[in-house]
């Protein structure tokens, strides 16, 4: 891949939370960005932070739930700056509420956004990757594209169908032979503006299952995925963790969950309140990187970054354990 300073990065949902940290973290680097987003005014104000930092920048308002305005982010991409050589789609929307609550209308818009705003980015990138023979393609997913959580079905469902697509596309490049990498971003809870920016029929304003993580860990994971290609990087451990219970036992994940409704417990805040949030109308403001949820939160993962980044020591880590293991059952079975 090229290095950083010499990419045109394109990135949805810049306009705020891990999008327009990660829009600050490429433009320390040098890279020109072509930032994408709903909101108008928070849009300007993230291309006045990346001029400060020296590089270039070109803003696009558009809903990647629409093909066509995807399709145009692509154009006016390859027209300022000749090329695009990474491709982040981050852009995302949910709703805090049980199933039966919920209206196909919502459902609908959740998937449109969250998963084929997805596809339509790779679909746009993927012929200008193509005739240039290199690039990357950075989906930024969630843990529970592994992993659903109880309120966040269409979100889940989302993210699910994103894992599964960015899976196929892979093996298609790669037996076409094209050195395209497709990575998968799954983040733990991050503090960002989308509980706040989320549809809420709790009665409670939702937050993220602690531990928290700022911004800054996934931003980081994204930058280095465009210059070191990567299946997929788990951001957090505590994320880490619950994937590696799933594979161990979805059942007693269940379990845990639903103990004393633990997993609605975790994502209720005492706030009083319903909220609209952003699903059919952009937010107003100039947004911002960071959520409501900082005072708790980690601003580094020591996992992602000495271990979830490198798959050598994911494999190292794991014969680790399992020798552990082993050894720990040779005494107890003695």
């Amino acid at each position: 891949m090229r290095p950083i300073g010499e990419q045109v990065v394109v990135i949805t949902g810049a306009s705020s939370g891990i999008g327009r940290e990660a829009a600050l973290q490429f433009a320390l680097r040098g890279a020109s960005l072509v930032l994408v987003a709903r909101n108008a005014d928070a849009l300007r104000e993230v291309e006045r932070e990346v001029h400060r930092l020296g590089t270039q920048a070109q803003t696009v308002v558009a809903d990647v739930a629409r093909w066509e305005e995807v399709e145009r982010v692509a154009a006016q991409a390859v027209a300022r700056f000749g090329r695009i050589d990474t491709w982040v789609n981050n852009a995302a929307v949910t709703e805090y509420a049980a199933v039966e609550d919920m209206t196909p209308d919502e459902i609908a818009r959740i998937v449109q956004v969250d998963l084929l705003g997805t596809i339509y980015g790779m679909k746009a990138a993927l012929p200008h990757l193509t005739r240039q023979g290199q690039g990357t393609i950075v989906n930024v997913a969630s843990v529970e594209a592994r992993r659903a959580m109880p309120l966040q079905s269409a979100y889940a469902a989302a993210k699910h169908g994103l894992a599964g697509f960015s899976d196929a596309l892979r093996l298609e490049l790669a037996h076409a032979g094209l050195p395209i990498a497709v990575t998968l971003i799954l983040p733990s809870s991050i503090n960002t503006p989308l509980y706040a920016h989320a549809r809420s029929k709790l009665g409670l304003l939702p937050r993220p299952i602690p531990p928290v993580y700022e911004p800054r860990t996934a931003a980081r994971a994204i930058v280095f995925a465009a210059e070191h290609p990567r299946r997929e990087i788990v951001v957090g451990g505590a994320g880490k963790l619950a994937l590696v219970l799933q594979r161990i036992s979805p059942a007693l994940l269940d379990w845990l969950l639903l103990r004393n409704g633990m997993a609605w417990r975790m994502q209720e805040s005492s706030a009083p309140g319903n909220q609209q949030g952003i699903l059919f109308a952009p937010p107003s403001g100039f947004g911002s990187v960071t959520g409501d949820f900082g005072g708790r939160s980690k601003s580094v993962s020591l996992y992602t970054r000495y271990v979830g980044e490198y798959p050598g020591r994911q494999v190292a880590l794991a014969g680790v354990a399992l020798l552990g293991l082993l050894v720990l059952l040779r005494r107890v079975g003695s």
